[in-house]
């Protein structure tokens, strides 16, 4: 980013090639849907760029990057639930792309909760998890599991305390088991040779 500051339009290449699917997949899970996502990421790099002369590394280029993803993923949330209460109807909810929990759980094989999932099963039965969370606890989440980032960095993302974080997380884990829980438990009769780990244990 510095290299961007001084001039050097391949730097900025660089960063987008680096960068641009991890902002576009923190935005899809912030608001549900894949062509607003990619709009948005479109408009974080434009936001990098304009900002290029004013920069300073007072932090981690991914947190200054991923404090302007938090900013414009929650203005377009607030955008359209204005746009919603204008209107006066009901809309799906941001993170209503895709399959629902329930839906997951009885498709293809129409079997109940308690089978056992594939792969790409629990796949989609943990991006559907995941949706059901708050705002707050979900971006978290991303930025922890998938970004790698610690408490305080992430605080500073969203601007509240290390403490605020912990306790995020630690509801986002309990609401990811308590969802999850009753879909991957085996039949009584099946012993698994090790038990599946839910998404955010350690």
């Amino acid at each position: 980013m510095l290299r961007v500051k001084q001039g050097d339009d391949k730097a900025f290449a660089e960063l987008i090639a680096e960068f641009q699917d991890r902002v576009v997949g923190i935005l899809f899970h912030m608001v549900g849907n894949a062509d607003e996502a990619e709009d948005l990421a479109q408009e974080v790099f434009l936001r990098v760029y304009r900002s290029r002369d004013s920069y300073e590394p007072t932090a981690k280029f991914s947190t200054w990057l991923f404090t302007i993803v938090n900013n414009l993923a929650r203005n377009a949330i607030r955008d359209r639930k204005r746009r919603r209460d204008r209107i006066g109807r009901v809309q799906p909810s941001p993170n209503s792309e895709g399959a629902t929990i329930d839906r997951v759980a009885v498709a293809p094989s129409g079997a109940m909760p308690s089978r056992i999932f594939a792969r790409q099963e629990m796949a989609e039965l943990v991006r559907a998890a995941v949706a059901q969370l708050s705002e707050d606890q979900r971006l978290a989440m991303m930025l922890h599991r998938f970004e790698h980032m610690n408490y305080k960095q992430i605080a500073d993302v969203m601007d509240k305390s290390e403490a605020a974080i912990k306790s995020l997380l630690a509801r986002a884990r309990v609401v990811l088991r308590d969802i999850l829980e009753p879909f991957v438990q085996p039949d009584a009769s099946y012993r698994p040779a090790a038990d599946t780990d839910l998404p955010g244990e350690e």
